[in-house]
């Protein structure tokens, strides 16, 4: 479909709020006419009464409405629509990246923000993010583990906050907010397929509150999703031969998985005595995810034609396990100190499988599926927090003043496969050479690559803040933290807001802030076999590997102990309400992180190769491994407005949302004199690599919306304008850049009783991003980039049945 300005026109026209600022606390009914200004928040400060309007920082609060207004199943892709700041791309072909999707705050790496439950710390995935996609070498939460039938709201907090919080909060906080409430209760179903008539999604979800005791409840939450597999490939185009797929049949695929997930949630509270309140709350989910390798033809020498006549599609199937419960006390003394202890468990477990394979050098016995192995991720913390307010006698508001310690204990550990996932049989191939090692498109673990790591850490931290004046509000924090594997961080926090007048405040903040570097960045290991000509000698097999930090090889190669990245951040703003029922919200801010954690280049030059085999590693080829090499910049702004309008029984809600952000690299550090030495040509980040980092993410991302609500008919849009992205290959010629793209969300629901019936279209115009170039596309197979920010499935139609009470 051509597009052209007059669609975007419309899109503006008809566009619907990405957020909604509107939010109650978790024990509160809905308000339907409450101002954004005096929605309490919980992120971001220790105060029991901030509220969006007075906090320092910018925070957006988004309502369930909003997360379940279009047709999307996760809750990563629903805070990707409802968050201009938050990229959320749809990579395909990218092994267990596929099944645990990574998310990007502000353009960093989405390690890089903090996400919590209910103001506590989420436990990370086990997965560790190698190949060629946005967030490459980093270990994010899973946010698609949470269902978004639990949750009440979601607050972001776009400001570095690891003073307050700890490590990770760079970008920014992501703080989930769970359903809390006695009585109420909800039961939806959806169903919903793609316009290219794959990609069926059936959803059905719950959630209901029950009353403990006098003032206690226990809300249940659970959601079942089964979504087919998208695919938008093509037919091979290239020069046909023996080795090459067959012409015009399609036999790659990209697109989304297949995927089964359940996932269920609950959150209580029971008083045990006078002052004292039992607390808990916790997730649990499972994900099985089939996606798709690289086809392998009949005559590829890859292939056994004895098991597969006419070649195979080799597939992976991820099995996700992610649980989560916390549970504690809270209490106050008679002197007004409030107290809370609380213990938090975590784990993320993936398993890793191959199907429709086989293992070359194991001849046609080869069996075609594999158990390849696993990863496990594990966080145990325990908190002890006290808060109190203080009066000041020349203040008229007491300060809030809050402090407390807390441990975490984390461990990751990595399981080897079956051995014939990883193996050598010995058998060659027709020309002679060694065959590959191990399952095809994805060779299990090695038992010298199986280990299991822990570490501890210990941190204390203060906050101090509240009113000076009636205009002047002050915020002070600091954090110390010690962790037993590379040593001790602090950081500091000031932040202030300015009231001219009701209409106008002027807010800041200056931080510093640290990530400390994951277990599975220092200890994660694979093995893969690659195939070298060596003079006078042939194709000999190598083992290619991502070292550990400390493996002997790669100390050799340069690595050194991982520390800790650094940060600073600056934030200005402004808080505009001209009229009664608008809110304008300009925050810029600028981020720069020193020594940022980087996967390197494959190092395998022949230089390295006779280095590594002459001194003591005579099976290794080289490899790649972490390291702090990069030094980055981040400066951008955020424009946030909201508008409500009254004509008679018409109501309507207007929400725009603009976010520009821009990433240099202020210093790549030069290679260590250890390698130096032994290859002064070797490149440890190539041009690839600080493409993602500096233009793989879109630099504007442009919200416009509107919801129309006339008795019992709500219409919602939401209009959305992704910014270019380029994604850079290992030479110039290879590099291009896919233009801004529009799309718009569209959906009609009709309310009677407690039944609410919605038909509705994602990207209803069936937008898709531009194609990649011949030489990028496997010879016409992938017509479209997993760089692209909102994938490449096209239109969604679905239709919602929900019952409320």
């Amino acid at each position: 479909m051509t597009r052209t300005a007059l669609h975007a026109a419309l899109l503006i026209a008809l566009a619907s709020p990405a957020f909604d600022a509107r939010a109650q606390n978790a024990d509160q009914a809905p308000d339907e006419d409450a101002k954004t200004l005096d929605q309490v928040i919980v992120t971001g400060t220790r105060a029991s009464d901030r509220t969006v309007a007075e906090s320092p920082s910018p925070i957006d609060v988004i309502r369930p409405e909003a997360l379940e207004a279009t047709g999307t199943t996760e809750l990563a892709t629903a805070l990707a629509r409802t968050l201009p700041s938050l990229n959320f791309p749809r990579p395909a072909i990218s092994d267990g990246t596929d099944a645990v999707r990574p998310a990007q705050l502000r353009g960093l790496a989405p390690d890089q923000v903090l996400v919590l439950v209910n103001g506590k710390r989420r436990h990370g995935t086990a997965l560790l993010n190698l190949n060629g996609t946005q967030g490459r070498g980093s270990s994010p939460v899973d946010l698609n583990a949470i269902p978004i039938a639990a949750i009440d709201r979601v607050e972001v907090l776009r400001d570095g906050a690891s003073a307050q919080y700890g490590s990770d909060a760079i970008a920014g906080v992501i703080n989930i907010v769970l359903k809390g409430k006695a009585g109420t209760g909800s039961v939806n179903a959806r169903a919903g397929q793609y316009s290219a008539g794959d990609g069926r999604t059936v959803q059905l979800s719950g959630d209901a509150g029950f009353g403990l005791g006098e003032s206690g409840f226990v809300h249940l939450s659970a959601q079942a999703v089964d979504s087919e597999q998208t695919d938008r490939a093509r037919p091979f185009q290239g020069t046909p031969g023996p080795a090459t797929p067959p012409l015009g049949v399609v036999v790659q695929r990209q697109g989304d998985p297949a995927i089964e997930q359940q996932a269920v949630g609950f959150n209580s509270e029971f008083g045990l005595a006078e002052g004292v309140e039992l607390f808990a709350f916790g997730t649990a989910s499972r994900r099985d995810a089939l996606s798709n390798g690289f086809f392998r033809p009949a005559g590829d020498t890859r292939n056994i034609p004895s098991i597969y006549p006419n070649g195979f599609l080799p597939q992976i199937r991820n099995i996700a396990d992610d649980r989560a419960f916390v549970a504690g006390l809270h209490g106050e003394t008679a002197g007004g100190l409030a107290i809370e202890f609380s213990y938090n468990y975590g784990s993320s477990d993936l398993e890793f499988n191959v199907e429709n394979s086989l293992n070359r050098s194991l001849g046609p016995t080869s069996q075609r599926n594999f158990h390849a192995g696993a990863l496990g991720f594990t966080q145990h913390v325990l908190n002890l927090d006290f808060n109190k307010l203080l009066e000041v006698g020349w203040l008229d508001a007491p300060l809030t003043l809050a402090f407390g310690a807390e441990w975490r204990g984390e461990g990751f550990e990595q399981r080897a496969g079956e051995p014939a996932s990883y193996i050598n049989g010995g058998v060659r191939l027709p020309n002679g050479a060694p065959a590959p090692s191990g399952s095809q498109v994805f060779p299990g673990f090695r038992p010298a690559d199986a280990r299991a790591f822990d570490r501890h850490s210990y941190s204390i931290y203060g906050d101090l803040e509240g009113e000076i004046t009636d205009k002047l509000s002050l915020g002070l924090a600091a954090r110390a933290e010690q962790y037993s594997d590379f040593g001790s961080t602090t950081s500091g926090k000031l932040s202030a807001r300015y009231a001219f007048s009701p209409a106008f405040a002027l807010r800041g903040t200056a931080s510093t802030g640290f990530r400390a570097p994951s277990l599975q960045q220092q200890f994660f290991q694979s093995t893969a076999t690659n195939f070298i000509s060596v003079p006078n000698v042939g194709t000999v097999p190598f083992d290619i590997r991502t070292f550990r930090v400390n493996d002997p090889a790669a100390i050799a190669l340069g690595a050194e102990p991982l520390r800790a990245e650094e940060s600073r951040n600056l934030s200005l703003g402004v808080v505009l309400t001209p009229l009664k029922d608008l809110y304008i919200t300009l925050d810029a801010y600028q981020i720069e992180i020193d020594d940022r954690i980087a996967l390197s280049e494959n190092l395998t030059s022949t230089a390295v190769r006779t280095y590594l085999n002459n001194n003591g590693f005579p099976d290794v080829g080289g490899g790649r491994y972490f390291t702090n090499a990069i030094d980055t910049t981040t400066r951008g702004a955020d424009l946030v407005a909201t508008y409500t309008a009254r004509r008679g029984d018409l109501k309507m809600d207007f929400t725009g949302g603009y976010n520009y952000n821009k990433t240099t690299i202020d210093r790549i550090a030069a290679n260590p004199a250890t390698l130096q030495a032994i290859d002064p040509n070797a490149v440890r980040f190539g041009r690839t690599e600080v493409g993602r980092l500096v233009v793989g993410s879109p630099r504007s991302k442009l919200f416009l919306g509107s919801v129309y609500s006339y008795g019992p008919w709500k219409l919602t849009s939401n209009t959305t304008r992704y910014g270019s992205v380029t994604v850079r290959g290992a030479t110039p010629a290879l590099d291009q850049t896919f233009g801004g793209k529009w799309l718009w969300d569209l959906a009609l629901s009709y309310t009677r009783d407690a039944w609410e019936f919605t038909l509705g279209a994602d990207n209803v115009l069936d937008e898709y991003p531009d194609e990649v170039i011949f030489a990028n596309s496997t010879f016409g197979q992938l017509p479209y980039s997993s760089s692209s920010p909102f994938g490449f499935n096209g239109a969604f139609v679905y239709g919602n049945l929900r019952y409320r009470w």
